[in-house]
């Protein structure tokens, strides 16, 4: 059972992914596939970053250090996963509208591990 709340975790952050891709400017990405991998590759970064600093990587979870962090975790992002571009104003402005969006959904996803059950 606990796979498939990741699962449904990852789905989600890629239709999240895929919003943001269609509303924030400088932030593409190439269709389902890519946001899924690229909602995997944010969890990976988010992850080791967390080992090496020690804190969770959410945009309000940690104030401006937080924001900072994630939209340099999205912007990584885009070396590794192929079909997706961001410019740094977009990763900005794409970790502003995911921790908006995490601030409303009542799911936990990768991007918002706090509340994770």
């Amino acid at each position: 059972m606990r796979f498939l709340g990741h699962l449904i975790r990852f789905i989600v952050s890629a239709l999240v992914l895929m919003f943001v891709g269609w509303l924030v400017p400088n932030f593409t990405v190439g269709g389902f596939g890519s946001a899924l991998l690229l909602a995997v590759a944010i969890a990976l970064i988010g992850w080791v970053i967390e080992l090496v600093v020690g804190t969770k990587v959410t945009p309000f979870g940690r104030g401006i250090v937080g924001f900072l962090t994630s939209a340099l975790v999205i912007w990584l992002a885009q070396f590794i996963i192929p079909h997706v571009s961001v410019t740094i104003i977009g990763a900005l402005l794409a970790a502003l509208v995911i921790g908006i969006i995490d601030l409303f959904t009542p799911l936990a996803t990768p991007f918002n591990d706090s509340r994770r059950a």
